[in-house]
């Protein structure tokens, strides 16, 4: 799969990263231009620095939304911390708002792996440290053994995010994540024990999916801005055939255009998602 590369450094302070977000400078801010080769979305920057939205995960959130809600953040962290610890920071230090006011080292070597932007403007990248494996500003081939050097393959391995697939992610890497994710699900690894997504989430009200239940953040986000209406549960699946989010189950070949397709609710006061995460490849928005 070729992705362009760019080398640069890591730069966290005074940001707010997460388990699937961080800071990165450019070397040359110039390349930025040739993300998507010019002709997708553009990646926004200042001076070569971007935010990365890391490619094929999902971590639980720590500020969502206006209100700024989050998932459990025994969860949320873990991915957060093991991500910067990954990368090459030592020692992070967290002042109000999950805001970063120091890091030792200041800056890390690192590079990225792309093929687009996001509708934010952020960079759609596989997250690599140190020497790149290629010329910076050129397109490489991006294999499993290239995957595998990312933060993005270690975050699932280690049980810490979800994967959740696009179809710009080339079948290959994403059978290599569906089968290091299905691994850390077997082994309980992260916050797979305590992962509800298919077996069922009682929600009793918003702090049930911000301090209580771990789920898909997908599905995390869709909950929250349906809660806020005041709606009772039960219409959570007709407020998602609203939503207009398409993608394929893999395993039935089924296109779907809404997360109704896929969710149930029972009992008045259970969400479950009938399919987990790996199986469905979402479209590109």
């Amino acid at each position: 799969m070729p992705m362009l590369l760019i080398k640069g450094f890591y730069d966290v302070k005074g940001s707010q990263p997460d388990g699937d977000t961080v800071r990165f400078t450019a070397d040359d801010p110039t390349e930025w231009s040739l993300v998507g080769g010019g002709l997708g979305r553009a990646v926004e920057h200042n001076a070569g620095r971007a935010s990365l939205r890391l490619d094929a995960v999902d971590a639980l959130e720590t500020h969502y939304g206006p209100n700024r809600v989050h998932q459990p953040l025994q969860f949320a962290h873990a991915a957060r911390d093991e991500l910067l610890s990954w990368l090459g920071f030592t020692d992070v230090e967290h002042g109000s708002g999950e805001t970063v006011t120091a890091t030792t080292p200041a800056t890390v070597p690192g590079f990225v792996l792309t093929r687009g932007a996001d509708v934010h403007g952020r960079c759609i990248a596989l997250a690599g440290r140190g020497t790149p494996p290629g010329a910076s500003g050129m397109e490489i081939n991006v294999d499993e053994a290239v995957l595998r050097t990312t933060v993005n393959h270690h975050l699932l391995t280690s049980g810490l995010v979800y994967p959740t697939f696009y179809r710009s992610l080339f079948t290959s890497l994403r059978v290599e994540m569906t089968t290091v994710t299905k691994e850390a699900r077997e082994a309980g690894r992260g916050l797979w024990p305590s992962d509800v997504t298919t077996t069922g989430a009682k929600i009793t009200g918003l702090a049930s999916v911000t301090d209580d239940v771990v789920l898909l953040p997908k599905l995390f986000r869709r909950l929250v801005d349906y809660l806020r209406l005041g709606m009772p549960l039960p219409c959570f699946p007709a407020y998602l055939a609203g939503g207009g989010d398409r993608f394929s189950v893999l395993s039935t070949g089924e296109r779907c255009v809404g997360l109704h397709r896929v969710v149930e609710t029972t009992n008045g006061a259970t969400v479950r998602m009938t399919h987990p995460p790996e199986d469905l490849l979402f479209e590109d928005s």
